[in-house]
């Protein structure tokens, strides 16, 4: 169960910092390089999913470092 879930933290750590390099805005960082939802239109229902996306993995994360912080006790 330990190696599972630390697995899964991992991926979720990769997971959060991947989008938060996606927010960067006015052409810095992956901003700058078309990976962001700006690039297509700048519609703004993307970049809201994108913030809520951001959101629940931030959340997840969180989660998941409290059960690995009480699998570890």
């Amino acid at each position: 169960m330990l190696q599972l879930d630390a697995v899964f933290h991992v991926l979720l750590s990769a997971a959060l910092v991947g989008l938060i390099l996606m927010h960067s805005g006015r052409d810095a960082g992956l901003g700058g390089m078309g990976f962001t939802p700006a690039s297509q239109g700048g519609t703004h229902i993307v970049e809201r999913n994108l913030t809520r996306l951001t959101i629940v993995v931030a959340l997840l994360f969180g989660a998941n470092t409290v059960l690995l912080f009480h699998l570890l006790k």
